[in-house]
């Protein structure tokens, strides 16, 4: 078998050998040249043809067997012709390129571990608080839904982070109201505006072609901040106009220090360690989202006066 391979492989020069045996034979024909010659003359290429073919095929074996066991580049340093050096190279290439997908898988496969580690440990809260209320039969009404809706936002984020990150091109854009999104998201939002005694202020509106769902995604993970540090009995302004849409909430505020790292995956910075309400994916993944929207996020704030997120073109 590897016989047939080897003269697969060099096919190409026997062929031009018979066929210049052949035009030599032709020669001597028309010429009327002694045979005797060419005869003589052919036995001796043969014999040096079977010498250079014995020596190439050793070397053709060994390399084959070299190449079918190898597990190591390293093992491939006998080989050193310029297009088995270039071989050699694609092989390189190629394992570091493999290594680089491995690496990366594995980075992903850790950073979604710790991502439903940190959502489980959050979402014990609200079960926690659902749990007590059952024991102690104090089931208040506007609580449960309350807990029931932190643990809603908990799923649906962390599914639209698998989600996102598994197929980021899953969007379908189509001609939406922003005024109307944010309106159907402080509907749903209702029992946490009550719980705090917030009331809310919505002005203006935006009309563009973008992907409404993912958009949605992203102001309600916006307005949900906005909620969730918002100091009692205080107010949310909403300011849409064309190409912009401002969330400003009068709350805790952003440390200047922490600003620059808000939008980093699992950065939660001082508000959330100190308040437990941070995932650190919830901004990670709006900024994710607008960017393939191809809109902007920039957020200010000021220590205990509040923080302004603005959403634009």
């Amino acid at each position: 078998m590897m016989i047939w391979t080897f003269l697969r492989e060099y096919r190409i020069w026997y062929l031009t050998y018979f066929l210049m045996s052949a035009t030599y034979w032709l020669t001597f024909y028309l010429y009327r040249l002694p045979m005797a010659y060419f005869g003589m003359s052919i036995l001796f290429n043969l014999t040096f043809l079977l010498i250079i073919s014995l020596t190439i095929w050793l070397k053709f074996r060994k390399k084959m067997q070299t190449l079918e066991e190898f597990l190591y580049l390293d093992e491939l340093t006998d080989l050193h012709s310029p297009s088995e050096l270039a071989y050699q190279d694609l092989i390189s290439r190629v394992k570091d390129a493999d290594n680089q997908d491995r690496s990366a898988t594995k980075e992903q496969l850790r950073q979604q571990q710790e991502l439903i580690k940190m959502w489980s440990h959050q979402m014990k809260v609200p079960l926690s608080a659902l749990s007590l209320m059952a024991q102690t039969d104090k089931m208040d009404s506007r609580e449960v839904r309350q807990q029931l809706l932190r643990l809603e936002n908990y799923v649906d984020t962390l599914l639209t982070y698998l989600k996102f990150n598994k197929n980021k091109d899953d969007f379908r854009f189509e001609e939406c109201s922003v005024r109307d999104l944010v309106t159907d998201l402080v509907k749903k939002y209702r029992i946490a505006f009550l719980a705090k005694h917030l009331s809310i202020n919505i002005e203006g509106d935006w009309h563009l072609k973008t992907d409404k769902k993912w958009l949605n995604f992203a102001i309600s993970q916006v307005l949900d901040n906005a909620i969730k540090y918002s100091k009692e009995s205080s107010v949310i302004q909403i300011n849409i106009s064309q190409g912009r849409i401002s969330i400003i909430d009068h709350g805790i505020g952003i440390l200047e220090e922490d600003l620059p790292r808000i939008f980093e995956e699992g950065f939660t910075g001082y508000n959330g360690h100190e308040h437990q309400k941070a995932t650190g994916f919830g901004l990670y993944m709006t900024k994710q989202v607008l960017d393939q929207l191809d809109l902007d996020i920039v957020i200010t704030s000021q220590i205990g006066q509040g923080t302004q997120v603005t959403i634009l073109k």
